[in-house]
């Protein structure tokens, strides 16, 4: 989570979000190159919004970017525009890793995994958005990977209220509901020897179709990075893992909730459905799609197209 408010003008704050992401200078050349247009694009949205709140929903597949680009457009709208901005991620209204157990136990045991629509707290996240808007001092709620579960409430950052601009990003973010027909046949090993009866995947589209579509209707701008594959979406998903693990090794996360290699392969299956979906489908309704390649690099884009 990024954002806060901050006068306009001066060039300090692009080097001061290269060191805090961890970027090479390289990065920048290309954020305004694909980026700016866009972070202009918001700009007037909210001049033209009547100072009400503009919420941007960004999507992308694991590994995709999503995290650092909502953190370049925020620290844009702050020190380019003077802006109170917020960039969110949906991964920090995961249930709790109690919840998702007691979700397991009355539902499908696949719902102790984190990730698929059903294991968000969508009405928590609901109630921020809305806190967000108004004026008033808010905790927003943080999870931890590493330990797989929401942290104390206490350690929630808190945030002056309301805002010009929230960024909201998550790997499912956008996706409709499938077509029934579609839910019959398995998409992978995971789904065929754990999820039979479909009864997991059901459950999870009939999430989209209720409280992931309403929160879906509150966004006024759509951002989409584009994955090339699902097979690259593993191979980046795998190599952010190796990373978590390295940056957690002989700290007090180390050894909770991280995976080997053969673990995250069956992780990366709960995803898997739903990833192939939103690459398939999504394109065609999102206002700017960034098309990336093999290495992550952007290679081409659609929009922005200004929603009416």
């Amino acid at each position: 989570m990024a954002g806060n408010t901050g006068e306009t003008g001066g060039q300090g704050w692009r080097t001061a979000f290269l060191h805090s992401e961890c970027l090479p200078a390289a990065y920048l050349d290309e954020a305004q190159r694909w980026f700016d247009p866009v972070a202009e694009t918001i700009l007037s949205l909210h001049r033209s919004g009547a100072g009400a709140t503009l919420l941007v929903g960004v999507n992308g597949a694991q590994g995709a970017g999503k995290s650092t680009l909502v953190a370049y457009l925020c620290d844009w709208l702050v020190h380019e525009a003077g802006l109170s901005a917020l960039s969110m991620s949906l991964d920090d209204f995961y249930l709790t890793r109690s919840e998702r157990g007691e979700l397991a136990a009355a539902v499908h045991p696949l719902f102790a995994t984190r990730g698929v629509p059903g294991t968000h707290d969508v009405a928590l996240l609901q109630a921020t958005l809305k806190a967000l808007m108004t004026a008033g001092e808010v905790a927003v709620p943080r999870f931890d990977k590493a330990v797989d579960d929401r942290q104390a409430a206490a350690a929630w950052p808190r945030v002056t209220a309301p805002l010009d601009i929230i960024l909201l990003e998550g790997w499912c973010l956008g996706a409709a509901p499938e077509f029934s027909g579609a839910l019959s046949r398995p998409c992978n090993p995971l789904e065929q020897q754990e999820d039979e009866h479909g009864v997991w995947r059901e459950y999870v589209n009939r999430q989209l179709a209720g409280p992931y579509a309403a929160l879906h209707a509150q966004c006024d701008l759509w951002l989409m990075l584009r994955a090339p594959s699902f097979a690259e979406v593993l191979r980046w998903r795998t190599e952010h893992e190796h990373r978590l693990r390295a940056r957690t090794q002989g700290g007090p996360a180390a050894g909770k909730a991280l995976m080997d290699d053969v673990a995250l392969a069956r992780f990366v299956q709960h995803y898997e459905r739903l990833t192939r979906h939103c690459l398939a489908t999504l394109p065609a309704h999102m206002d700017v799609v960034w098309n990336l390649g093999s290495d992550r690099a952007i290679e081409s884009w659609t929009g922005p197209r200004v929603p009416v």
